[in-house]
């Protein structure tokens, strides 16, 4: 059975895994006949949100911890991860991404990646496995990978960031994938756009059954 190793970063979109990318990718996963692992880095945040109000708390959580809510608490520490031991990689998207992963949020182009989750996308890549990133997270592929083809749907903003980092950026609309054949990267919009559950559910369905098909 092929494997999917998913990567979280937190719980929550405004700080952490956008749910209903998880949990949509990971259903797509098993519809197409293959199983998945999760994992976490075991780090902190960078900050907490209320969810309810859009306000920063004052409190601090774990990356990994977070990210068991999810999981119900299947989930292992990043640093636990084997390339050697997966047939592909999918990074849904959220804030966490662009906070958690690394501070693109806040450096731009400028940002630096996780050490464990730079060197995760690195050993995937390495081995010409697919590399899927739904949302915010083509960010960091551009970062670690760079000259890559990919998308984050139309914001110019963002467009015009990856491009800097080496990325070519194609604009996209709902539920479809842009596929760069030669490095196996593999992305689509999600929430980057203004969309529904529906909307998500058909861009994690299509992500995943365009990676399987490069396994």
């Amino acid at each position: 059975m092929k494997k999917f190793a998913v990567i979280l970063s937190g719980c929550g979109v405004y700080d952490g895994a956008e749910i209903h990318e998880a949990t949509l990718s990971m259903l797509a996963i098993k519809k197409y006949g293959a199983d998945y692992e999760i994992f976490a880095p075991d780090i902190q945040q960078h900050h907490v949100i209320n969810h309810l109000t859009g306000e920063e708390m004052s409190e601090a959580r774990n990356v990994l911890i977070e990210s068991a809510r999810i999981a119900r608490g299947n989930i292992k520490a990043l640093s636990e991860f084997k390339a050697d031991e997966f047939d592909a990689l999918i990074l849904p998207g959220g804030f966490g991404v662009a906070k958690n992963f690394c501070n693109f949020a806040f450096k731009g182009t400028d940002c630096i990646v996780n050490e464990e989750v730079a060197n995760a996308i690195k050993s995937m890549f390495d081995l010409n496995k697919p590399i899927g990133a739904l949302c915010i997270s083509p960010v960091v592929l551009a970062k670690v990978i760079g000259d890559i083809e990919l998308t984050i749907g139309q914001d110019e903003g963002t467009a015009d960031a990856v491009e800097k980092m080496g990325a070519r950026h194609i604009k996209t609309y709902h539920g479809e994938v842009v596929t760069d054949k030669n490095k196996k990267i593999f992305t689509t919009p999600c929430y980057m756009l203004d969309a529904n559950i529906l909307q998500i559910a058909e861009g994690a369905e299509n992500i995943v059954k365009a990676m399987i098909k490069f396994i």
